[in-house]
């Protein structure tokens, strides 16, 4: 059974509410927004494992925000996008926004699952390895390394790593950390800064250069490159 996290941007009241029931039934947990707003501001901040957009909202359109998460906010979560435009203009615009599909209403619930599944198989292959710089981690295996020595980390550290490199070069903020690493609601906000420091410890331990993990003032943190 599914476990993963869903993001669902459908203005629709009737068809947002039937995709909501019939991907929860397949095990997926699915947050609904209804316009790009509401989307926009839980896009970065809920650790979602993949999104379905709608084309056009009430406030703007899914392809508008498709790239904006792209280019702004570094997130590389798999984004399928779910409309009845049937053009291959729109499906070619759809992907080069960076969207991994283009799935064409109506469709049935089993096409979107496998579609879904699909795209959650690649982003797993493209995430065997992340890598900014000569800092990379292997989340499948849970191992760091700065070019091909490993890193002592635990996992705390680990995980913030990885959220930072999956954000590599943009902010990521306090809040957006803790909910991507502490999904039981375990830890307080500035309990992240003790995991960042930390982690910046065992980096320069491991002496770490060209990349460091710079703070952000009364925002977050960013993962950058310097001069070595």
């Amino acid at each position: 059974m599914a476990t993963e996290k869903l993001l669902l941007l459908e203005d629709d009241a009737a068809l947002g509410r039937s995709l909501k029931i019939s991907l929860e039934l397949e095990g997926y947990q699915v947050e609904w927004a209804r316009d790009v707003r509401t989307a926009e501001g839980l896009a970065p901040t809920r650790d979602f494992d993949l999104m379905l957009f709608d084309w056009n909202l009430p406030d703007g359109t899914g392809l508008e925000l498709c790239r904006r998460l792209r280019e702004d906010a570094k997130l590389a979560t798999p984004i399928l996008f779910l409309t009845a435009r049937t053009d291959e203009e729109s499906a070619i615009a759809a992907l080069e926004s960076g969207a991994q599909d283009f799935v064409r209403k109506p469709f049935g619930p089993r096409e979107l699952v496998a579609r879904i599944r699909a795209a959650l198989r690649q982003n797993a292959e493209r995430e065997a390895e992340l890598r900014f710089g000569e800092l990379r981690a292997l989340p499948r295996e849970r191992r760091a390394f700065f070019g091909d020595e490993e890193i002592d980390l635990n996992r705390r550290e680990f995980d913030v790593l990885c959220v930072l490199l999956r954000r590599a070069d943009a902010v990521v903020t306090r809040e957006e950390l803790l909910e991507s690493i502490d999904r039981e609601g375990n830890l307080f906000d500035r309990t992240i800064d003790s995991h960042v420091s930390h982690l910046r410890a065992r980096l320069k331990k491991a002496e770490v250069h060209g990349v460091q993990i710079a703070s952000v003032y009364g925002v977050g943190y960013r993962l950058e490159k310097v001069e070595a």
